[in-house]
């Protein structure tokens, strides 16, 4: 049996996506608008789907949309947003009762789709264009969201290791945008961006529930017209080549922030992706890691160390938090845990529990959704074709060679430390 039941059909300028399982009581759409990453639009980008969310034509209030999602029995919209590799990514999410388990047997998916068509095409305007006071609320609400990172040093260190890393590429820009941008965009100039979008970005649908690929393109034909002409999907850059470099930062802080960026060399469509994912579980992506257990364990020189793989762009990324003290040692110590890796230094035990955490993770993922949407979605970044089973089978089937062979691409890009003012590192 395949674990995910993926049908794809094009409708009206889009790509449908119809997952049919009867694991879930509810129906999920997720409506996702793909365009590349870039710095005049990105801020208006963020800001987007906030003002979209807050009414349409039929509900012009947030209050009377909200009421209309409670009438639809309890239903939910959320929105997002989202950075794969060198394309950002707006994510409407709805969830809704399936009427199977209802007394009343209205179809209740074609009310999703009618309501999800209505707040991305037809949202609530003032003189053509989006109101004011909508757009002064969400512009105040986004400088709050970009701020938020800067108040949370965890987040704000792994922003600007980005920064320094990418200088230059547009994987440096912050998915939410950039604060100094926000106070110019005007009700104008937002609606022109989002007619722009919805014109040009990559639009998938995602269906997912107990529901016929049938029954849901016939809604999305009726209640979904786009005249679209899909915009490409950004290849990422190839990356540059690499000098390691190191920033020192100071501010008001009590806990030094260390974190590292690598250049992997190996992205989500390429063979040997298995192998990096496979290389970072043993490194740095679970508690049995080497990280964990050299810096934070046994030196115990960090509060917390782990290390992530950005699967679009090719980076890996060490995050620490130590003493400022430590600084030194731990980055000798996390050079010595690549270092090791390289060399096959890892036991036959290690990758074997590494195989099967990464096995269960991903089955825990497809467990929700949202979850199995994200899986998916995955192919249409990398414009691959690679099901679920083809995922499972590639971790399942990795060698400890292809592990040796993927950490020699690996190269060191930039260390970033965070420290408190006025200390010696």
């Amino acid at each position: 049996m395949s674990y995910i039941n993926e049908q794809l059909v094009e409708v009206n300028g889009m790509s449908l996506h119809t997952i049919s399982t009867t694991k879930f009581k509810t129906n999920t759409i997720v409506l996702k608008l793909l365009a590349p990453l870039n710095e005049s639009d990105v801020t208006k980008r963020a800001l987007l789907p906030y003002v979209l969310q807050r009414g349409t034509k039929s509900y012009p209030t947030s209050t009377s949309l909200r009421q209309h999602l409670d009438e639809l029995y309890g239903a939910t919209l959320h929105v997002d947003l989202a950075k794969k590799g060198e394309n950002h990514i707006i994510s409407f999410r709805m969830e809704i009762a399936n009427e199977k388990f209802l007394k009343d047997s209205t179809p209740l998916i074609e009310k999703a789709v009618k309501l999800l068509s209505e707040i991305v095409l037809d949202p609530i305007t003032e003189n053509g264009v989006f109101k004011d006071d909508i757009v002064t609320q969400e512009k105040r609400t986004l400088k709050q969201r970009i701020q938020a990172v800067y108040d949370d040093k965890m987040r704000y260190s792994n922003l600007r290791l980005v920064q320094e890393m990418c200088k230059d590429e547009p994987y440096s820009l912050h998915v939410n945008g950039e604060i100094d941008q926000i106070d110019e965009i005007t009700g104008q100039s937002l609606y022109d961006y989002y007619q722009k979008s919805i014109a040009t970005n990559k639009i998938d649908m995602y269906v997912v529930g107990d529901t016929s690929q049938k029954e849901v393109e016939g809604y999305v034909k009726q209640y979904f017209t786009l005249s679209n002409n899909h915009a490409n999907i950004t290849e990422p850059g190839v990356g540059k080549s690499v000098e390691e470099k190191e920033v020192i930062e100071e501010q008001d802080v009590k806990q030094g922030k260390l974190n590292i960026g690598y250049r992997t060399n190996s992205t989500y469509k390429d063979d040997d992706y298995f192998a990096l994912q496979v290389f970072n579980g043993i490194f740095g992506g679970f508690s049995h890691s080497k990280l964990f257990i050299n810096v934070r364990e046994k030196a115990s020189l960090a509060y917390y160390a782990a290390s992530r793989v950005e699967s679009h762009k090719g980076l890996l990324m060490v995050m620490s938090g130590i003493e400022e003290q430590n600084y030194k040692q731990a980055v000798t110590i996390i050079k010595e845990q690549m270092n090791a890796m390289k060399n096959g230094e890892f036991s036959i035990e290690e990758f074997e529990q590494t195989k099967a955490v990464i096995r269960n993770q991903l089955l825990e993922t497809v467990d929700t959704p949202y979850g199995l949407v994200e899986i998916v979605y995955h192919n249409v970044i990398a414009n691959i074709t690679r099901s679920f089973d083809d995922y499972l089978n590639g971790i399942e089937s990795v060698t400890k060679e292809e592990v040796d062979q993927v950490a020699k691409k690996i190269e060191l890009d930039t260390i970033y430390f965070l420290k408190g003012m006025g200390g010696n590192s």
